[in-house]
């Protein structure tokens, strides 16, 4: 019996699937923990999540009271999210990542957000 084919329709289904492909390869271990990232259509938000303890170990946005005065662009202020994000990570003890984009394509705001992390010193 022939299987009916399910397809995504809108944009946001398709980068779900995406992204649960990719979670399936990425883990992140308290070694080296998934630093994942959520766009939308303003903002930016990226944590860095130890999935074997199940906690997060840093989160930050955009709309962060320090880093929301400045007067950017997105892709600046992704920038800059990234080498601040970095900095806490840095505090807290981690200096190697999973990038997980969340199925998101690498370019433009998530492609500056991973640049700036660099920047701040992780190591991914």
């Amino acid at each position: 019996m022939a299987r009916a084919r399910i397809r995504a329709k809108t944009r946001e289904d398709k980068r779900v699937r995406r992204h649960r492909r990719v979670r399936g390869k990425v883990h992140g271990t308290a070694e080296r923990p998934r630093l994942v990232v959520h766009r939308s259509i303003n903002h930016l938000e990226a944590q860095v999540i130890d999935d074997v303890a199940g906690r997060t170990i840093v989160g930050l946005s955009t709309n962060a009271p320090d880093l929301r005065g400045k007067e950017q662009n997105k892709t600046d202020a992704s920038r800059e999210l990234g080498k601040a994000l970095a900095e806490k990570a840095k505090a807290a003890g981690v200096e190697r990542v999973v990038f997980d984009r969340g199925g998101y394509l690498y370019h433009g705001r998530v492609k500056a957000f991973a640049e700036g992390a660099r920047e701040g010193g992780l190591d991914f």
